[in-house]
């Protein structure tokens, strides 16, 4: 078996750690036997293992720049540590899949996220509002404040794994010797068992309970809008601090106003006399009382904008304005006197007798269309 083992890996005498993990990284995928089914390579592999059991251990690379093989046989007796195929399976799964994080797991860890949908009228969508949520969700444990031991106790190291988490077994394969690292059973990995757990939460360092968050319902929003509301999602488990409370806005529709981006759009029926002769409309916005003049000869389908009465922009100065879009009534009975007037009116402007004029119907949504065939030519 070679003995220059930076020669193995094919890296310089001054690598650093992380260069020696990526040569044994490649190699392995290279002349694993899982992956390469040439039998010269399987002594060839052995030699890249040996390498990277000796340099990607610090004192162990020490003793080899100063000389002495870490690997050799000791007095006689055969194999030294590690000689032959015992190296560590976990560095092959390293090479595959990676890396692992080694040491063992921690009880701390974060809340989840969490996602709740508020409805809000459109008058708190445009002016703003705050709410107060009551949420069932998981809270640090009163009782043991997140230590998930019953007060006056704490942890133990785990007297199996030595607080490592995870126990080292040796298993014989096509291979040879193959050592592998399994989670340790008693404390689950954790490296340190509870003796007394706290009752209250049985461990796990958080309960269920009800509690009240505030959110402010910014002046702006929309159906859709999420407002993050950092820390006030569940608590971790043994301590971990909370996560993130997404809220998510939906505007309810309302009974005059029709929302479009930052305007606001509704329907006007006035009666033909008022869009005939004009007059002066008070209508009733969200805020409050507003006068609208409406000229005179004004016709079906016209609109009449009042600015700055519309959605301010989530982000940003100012407000859209309010659309109103113009209907005008005609009446469906006329008696007496009133058709008389009409028929007199009728007279005055030459009207007795109408010449039918027929024009195109052209759908709105097929305006755009006709402007992009002009275009386009075709």
């Amino acid at each position: 078996m070679a003995n220059d083992y930076y020669a193995v890996l094919g890296v310089s005498r001054d690598a650093s750690a992380d260069e020696i993990k990526r040569a044994y990284r490649r190699l392995a995928r290279e002349l694993h036997p899982d992956v390469n089914d040439d039998p010269n390579t399987q002594e060839r592999f052995k030699e890249v293992a040996a390498a990277y059991e000796v340099l990607s251990d610090p004192d162990k690379r020490q003793m080899f720049d100063m000389g002495a093989d870490p690997r050799a046989p000791r007095g006689g007796g055969g194999p030294g540590p590690g000689a032959g195929f015992g190296f560590d399976f976990t560095d092959i799964m390293d090479a595959f899949f990676g890396g692992q994080q080694r040491g063992p797991r921690t009880r701390t860890r974060r809340g989840q996220d969490a996602l709740v949908r508020v409805e809000v009228q459109l008058q708190e969508a445009v002016f703003g509002a705050e709410r107060e949520l009551q949420l069932e969700t998981a809270v640090r444990c009163p009782t043991c404040d997140g230590s998930c031991c019953a007060p006056g106790t704490s942890p133990l190291i785990c007297d199996i794994c030595n607080g490592r988490g995870s126990v080292q077994v040796m298993q014989r394969s096509l291979l040879g010797q193959v050592m592998t690292a399994r989670q340790c059973s008693q404390c689950q990995g954790y490296g340190q068992t509870l003796p007394t757990p706290c009752a209250e939460c049985s461990g796990e360092g958080r309960v269920l309970a009800r509690r009240n968050v505030k959110v402010r319902i910014v002046a702006g929003v929309d159906t859709g809008t999420r407002i993050q509301l950092s820390g006030q999602a569940e608590a971790g488990p043994g301590g971990g601090p909370n996560g993130d409370l997404y809220v998510e806005v939906i505007v309810l529709p309302h009974e005059v106003f029709e929302r479009h981006g930052g305007d606001l759009h509704a329907r006007l029926k006035v009666p033909m006399t008022a869009a005939a002769l004009g007059t002066t409309l008070e209508l009733d916005t969200l805020d409050g009382l507003r006068e609208v003049t409406l000229d005179s000869g004004t016709q079906s389908g016209q609109t009449v904008r009042i600015a700055g009465l519309g959605v301010p922009p989530l982000h940003g100065r100012g407000r859209g304005d309010i659309v109103v879009h113009i209907e005008v009534e005609t009446p469906t009975r006329l008696e007496g006197k009133q058709r008389e007037l009409m028929e007199e009116i009728a007279r005055l402007r030459g009207e007795e007798s109408v010449a039918p004029k027929l024009a195109p119907v052209v759908e709105p949504n097929k305006i755009f269309t006709k402007i992009k065939d002009v275009l386009t030519g075709r």
